[in-house]
């Protein structure tokens, strides 16, 4: 269907509401409309209690981390059993990277945290350069947003999210733990990406339909525009990119919008190719394994009408979908280091979130919900 021309007049006449959200639209800057039109998941069945590991033992190899966006903490998952521990590293975190040396990167409100995942402690808060007004909460607070770490790890890019203008990527020298330099980005970057050569850093920016791509050695900033359904309705428009993924085999950026449309652009010409999709839903975070694998997570429908509900789409490298229906709004995704467990997280920048993740089994397609965290965003397996 042409959801474009579908959604054209319902888009102007609320382009002057906020949100990204199921019913909703899209916007910077503005507060949130009202709930979603889907009614909000049931409660997730608690977890047998598992017991929270001494400080001196090391965390276990395969243990989820969490981005607590509505409380100031991550938290430490055993997948089979639940939550161990949880540590504080400041307001409404959003996503996170770890580096082979097992430090978290997590992008908060306040600045960027430094977390030992061995030892479960918070190391370190680094403050932003950019000035982002007062520290706030929820989908539109300034701070920041993807984050993201050169292949050797000397380096963190974190999206910086300025309410109601545009944002920056701010690169952290990793042992250092210092903001050296701030590139010029678009409007809210939802994500933060980069090549595996490490040579280019690439911001997904939400509001302004634009990918920033940024040299990592002259940190020169190039914007590519993103749009496949066009940019009308411009901060009212649901139509924007969320996240994106760098496809192991050729290095293109991987951008699925609403479970229609695959973006599939090549960052070094800015030149795109569009392939279609199957899950006919609003879709957020995404993952690629190895092999090519894209997860993508669909967070509910824009019409509930005539959209999909909530799900993760399993898309091979041949193009072949798995469309897997999901209970409820999630927002990101991992995978296991065996490639057979989805890890989806129910935070959600939107309405309708919950505290948990749903656990996909890839083989079968069975799932489980397991309560973890507070409106958990970003998740890594550690």
């Amino acid at each position: 269907m042409n959801r474009h021309r579908a959604l054209a007049g319902l888009a102007a006449a609320v382009a002057l509401l906020a949100g990204c959200a199921q019913g909703g639209t899209e916007a910077a800057g503005a507060s949130a409309p009202a709930s979603p039109a889907t009614p909000s998941p049931a409660s997730p069945t608690p977890a047998p209690a598992a017991p929270s590991p001494s400080p001196d033992t090391p965390t276990p190899a395969g243990t989820l981390l969490l981005a607590d966006f509505g409380a100031d903490t991550v938290t430490f998952v055993d997948p089979a059993r639940g939550p161990l521990s949880s540590v504080r590293v400041g307001t409404a975190p959003y996503g996170l990277a770890v580096g082979a040396d097992g430090r978290a990167w997590v992008a908060t409100a306040e600045g960027v945290a430094v977390v030992d995942t061995v030892t479960r402690t918070r190391l370190a808060l680094v403050p932003y350069r950019t000035a982002t007004g007062p520290v706030t909460t929820g989908e539109y607070r300034g701070g920041g947003m993807g984050i993201a770490l050169s292949p050797d790890g000397g380096r963190a890019y974190v999206g910086v999210n300025v309410p109601g203008g545009n944002g920056t990527l701010e690169v952290i020298d990793t042992k250092a733990l210092k903001v050296t330099d701030t590139v010029p980005v678009g409007r809210r970057p939802f994500d933060v990406d980069v090549a595996r050569d490490g040579s280019e850093v690439y911001a997904t920016d939400h509001d302004s339909f634009d990918v920033t791509v940024v040299r990592a050695d002259t940190l020169r900033p190039r914007r590519i525009e993103v749009a496949p359904y066009g940019t009308e309705g411009g901060l009212g428009s649901w139509l924007k990119p969320h996240y994106a993924a760098v496809r192991p085999s050729d290095g293109k950026l991987l951008l699925p919008f609403e479970g229609e449309r695959l973006v599939v652009l090549d960052p070094r010409t800015g030149r795109s190719e569009i392939e279609p999709m199957t899950a006919n839903t609003h879709q957020h975070g995404v993952t690629v394994t190895p092999d090519g694998t894209l997860l993508t997570v669909g967070t509910g429908p824009i019409d509930p009408a005539t959209d999909r509900g909530p799900s993760l789409t399993v898309r091979s490298p041949d193009g072949t979908e798995r469309v897997h229906p999901l209970d409820g709004p999630h927002e990101d995704v991992a995978v296991s280091g065996d490639g057979r467990t989805a890890y989806v997280t129910g935070g959600f920048t939107r309405d309708g979130s919950w505290d948990g993740l749903t656990v996909v089994d890839l083989t079968d397609g069975s799932t489980h919900r397991l309560a973890a965290g507070s409106r958990p965003l970003g998740i890594a397996v550690l």
